[in-house]
């Protein structure tokens, strides 16, 4: 549980749609939050997905959410399940799911190792949930620590959550967020990196997670992406596992997809028989086996054994313009091959390699990367076919790491990526990444021309054999921070509004989020300076922990002293024939509000002056008043040492025993008021100021005592009150 912002979307105590109470936020994320509710009308929990304000215009994201909804097909006790999503009449949107109450994987994880035990149990569990998905072609492809709940704490209980970005592999459905890498580096499978995925890149996650939480550490794959690519081509280290789970992870885990267990049932099965995939047969029998049979085994070895070295290439046939002049080498080479000892001898030594080309050891996947971050060099690492190709990448990069290999490309792939490559200097940033023939390009620039020229040349697919798209785009290079500073002064009606610069002094990169802070008199406010923001960013991301007061509040807000926060807490409960705690703040009509003032323990002198700013513009004084004079710490401490409770505002039957102020809420005025708590070492005014007036009244007298002797007031706290219909 975390807790809440006054820039949440929900507030604990809001309801939604007449029916869900909030409760708590469980999560945040990038595109949405997770709350915690209760139905008013069953009393069950359940989890509300809330896509976050500002991408709820945004088709794509609406779009993901109305395929996470349909991902409830899926009927499964390992599956959370969903029910549908939900539009609240200010727009908001919601996905509608189970709670699972239990701790996740990955707060196992910071606890430290887990038992092998236990880890097959819950391989057992999420591989049954894996198959009810990949039987309706659902692929989660972000399965980590994070994404698995053991319901009630019970391995056997594992629940998977989050199919925010799981694929649909139905013939012609569309994938919203693309083809490109999905998922967390540490548990992502190799050829995720490439944006091919499908149901073994979750097999590949599950046991990267299952290894993760057996060492009680998530994987170290390298300082940056082109590291973590390169170790991706790697086997995992399963030293020291106990049999089973060291040869389930390593059958799992495989580097090449063809090598794993092909489906969650597979993995199943080597669940029920462990000990049949522990004995018997070399790994060439296993890999020729025929695709039908049911379980594919591994023998137990402490590293994958080492592939044959690879056959060497048929030489190519001569053509008409070659025939004749190289007759002769052909039928040397021929001679040599069947003279037996001395022919074989020449070339498994290399003495041919000059006549028929070295021999490489072979890559599976053959994969590279080259990429040229912004203002930074061209960076390439991965395999290359041959010496040429090498030569002529480490001319265009300072910065490689290229290894000879051979794999399943095509024979003009070096003369392909060269072709692909040299034409992106005008490029600002760019990344090409390529697994065998499967290739994806993506570049920015702040050039339109080169923009147009590019995605022309780039319009029916990239060079020669390889296969895929180049996503060329045009992008502003910054944006003024003059601009963004405009906008805020045009909506600032609530005191400034403050930018997060997080370094942006003079501008912000299209990768660089737009973050606002402060105060607005109302939602309309707050709505027209997202939306003037919104028009600006262009594609950057644009979020407002903007907090909405009102008029009367604003104008109080601007005349408030600028002390330090002292560390007074305010305290609300329920009145009535006991009083209940109301963490939430947040009072309905008919309601009594119970205020207390929690004096930390090292304000023990001088003089505390508690009031309510309410949304009629009006200002009501709790402390001192009329009936209560006196609010000199030193007596309302009455020689109690510590934190101590001080009732401001009392129930209604406290109030007919002692005389104190009390309150019921009625539908008169509803919205947000602010219980402000001032600690000074001399009382504020001159006299006592009546128990109610008005804001601006109270705002100039406030503003007069501060000028007149700004040291007196110490601290300064506050917390909203907010008032509402049930």
């Amino acid at each position: 549980m975390l807790e809440s912002r006054p820039g949440d979307l929900f507030q604990p105590g809001d309801l939604l749609n007449n029916t869900y109470r909030i409760e708590c936020l469980l999560g945040r994320g990038g595109t949405s939050d997770v709350y915690k509710a209760r139905s008013e009308i069953s009393g069950n929990l359940v989890a509300l997905k809330v896509l976050k304000q500002e991408l709820a215009a945004n088709e794509d994201f609406t779009v993901l959410m109305a395929r996470e909804e349909n991902i409830r097909e899926i009927r499964h006790a390992a599956v959370v399940r969903y029910s549908e999503n939900h539009r609240t009449p200010d727009g908001h949107i919601y996905l509608l799911m189970d709670y699972v109450d239990g701790p996740g994987l990955d707060k196992r994880l910071k606890q430290g190792p887990m038992a092998a035990e236990d880890l097959l149990v819950i391989c057992r569990r999420v591989a049954q949930g894996l198959q009810a998905a990949h039987a309706r072609n659902i692929v989660h492809r972000d399965l980590s620590p994070d994404n698995i709940i053991l319901r009630g704490g019970d391995p056997a209980e594992a629940v998977i959550i989050d199919f925010g970005i799981a694929k649909d592999t139905n013939p012609g459905a569309q994938t919203i967020v693309g083809n490109e890498f999905a998922g967390k580096y540490s548990y992502a499978a190799p050829e995720q990196m490439s944006g091919d995925t499908d149901a073994r890149s979750d097999i590949y996650s599950l046991g990267a997670l299952l290894l993760a939480n057996f060492r009680g550490a998530a994987p170290k794959l390298g300082a940056n992406p082109m590291e973590v690519v390169e170790n991706k081509q790697k086997p995992l280290d399963t030293d020291g596992l106990p049999e089973p789970l060291k040869t389930l992870i390593e059958r799992m885990c495989a580097p090449d997809p063809n090598d794993r267990f092909q489906s969650a049932s597979e993995v199943l099965a080597f669940l029920d028989a462990p000990d049949d995939g522990l004995s018997g047969g070399s790994l060439a029998d296993v890999l020729d086996a025929p695709a039908e049979d049911a379980t594919i085994i591994v023998p137990q070895t402490s590293k994958p054994p080492a592939p044959p070295p690879p056959s060497p290439k048929p030489a190519p046939k001569p053509t008409a313009e070659t025939k004749g002049g190289h007759g002769g080498l052909w039928a040397a080479l021929a001679v040599l091959l069947l003279l037996g000892g001395g022919g074989a001898g020449a070339y498994f030594t290399g003495m041919l390699d000059s006549f028929i080309g070295p021999s490489y050891p072979e890559a599976r996947p053959f994969s590279l990367i080259a990429e040229k971050p912004a203002g930074g060099p061209v960076q390439i690492v991965g395999n290359v076919p041959s010496e040429t190709t090498r030569d002529a990448l480490l001319a265009l990069s300072q910065d490689a790491d290229l290894t000879l290999a051979s794999g399943a490309i095509a024979e003009t792939w070096g003369t392909d990526v060269l072709e692909t490559v040299q034409p992106l200097e005008g490029l600002r940033e760019w990344r090409l990444v390529i697994s065998n023939n499967k290739a994806r390009l993506t570049g920015t620039t702040d050039d339109t021309n080169v923009a147009e020229m590019l995605n022309e040349m780039f319009r029916n697919g990239l060079p020669g054999a390889l296969e895929g798209k180049a996503e060329i785009r045009f992008e502003l290079p910054m944006l003024p921070v003059a601009e963004v500073k405009s906008i805020m002064e045009t909506f600032a009606d609530c005191g400034p509004l403050v930018r997060d610069g997080n370094g942006h002094y003079d501008g912000y990169a299209p990768s660089d989020p737009i973050l606002i802070s402060g105060r607005v008199a109302s939602t309309s406010t707050r709505l027209q300076l997202f939306d003037a923001l919104r028009a600006l960013a262009h594609e950057r991301q644009v979020v407002l922990d903007v907090e909405v007061l009102n008029d009367s509040l604003c104008v109080v807000e601007q005349h408030l002293p600028k002390a330090p926060s002292g560390g007074a807490e305010v305290e609300f409960a329920v009145g009535g024939t006991t009083v209940e705690p109301n963490p939430s703040g947040r009072f309905f009509v008919g309601e009594n509000p119970v205020i207390d003032v929690v004096l930390p323990n090292d304000v023990t002198d001088g003089y505390l002056t508690v009031s309510i700013l309410d949304v009629s513009g009006n200002v009501f004084h709790l402390l001192p008043n009329i009936s209560r004079s006196d609010n000199a710490v030193a007596t309302l401490r009455s020689g109690a040492s510590g934190t101590v409770p001080v009732r401001v505002a009392y129930s209604l039957e406290e109030s007919a025993d002692n005389g104190g102020i009390a309150f019921k809420v009625d539908d008169s005025t509803l919205g947000k008021s602010k219980v402000v708590v001032l600690h000074s070492s001399e009382p504020l005014f001159d006299g006592m100021r009546p128990t109610s007036e008005s804001a601006v009244g109270f705002a100039e007298a406030l503003q007069a005592s501060y000028e007149a002797d700004s040291s007196r007031i110490r601290s300064l706290d506050s917390r909203i009150l907010v008032t509402a219909k049930p």
